[in-house]
């Protein structure tokens, strides 16, 4: 998968994603190259699955008006 995502993937599918690549990881003898590659895109899907739990967290304590930075 490229860097240049033509849409915006779901948490869900980022998820998924995510563990397809660390079973490939790990469970595969990949050449060098690729296995970077995987990495790379493993680590842009995580900081999107972050920045969506933070999205989500954010929006749960607004509908409970909780406005603090815990």
């Amino acid at each position: 998968m490229s860097n240049e995502r033509l849409f915006k993937m779901t948490f869900e599918e980022n998820l998924t994603r995510l563990n397809d690549i660390v079973g490939q990881l790990e469970n595969d003898k990949l050449p060098l190259e690729k296995a970077l590659e995987l990495y790379k895109e493993g680590i842009d899907l995580s900081v999107d699955c972050k920045k969506s739990l933070e999205s989500a967290k954010l929006s749960v304590k607004a509908m409970n008006g909780d406005n603090s930075d815990e």
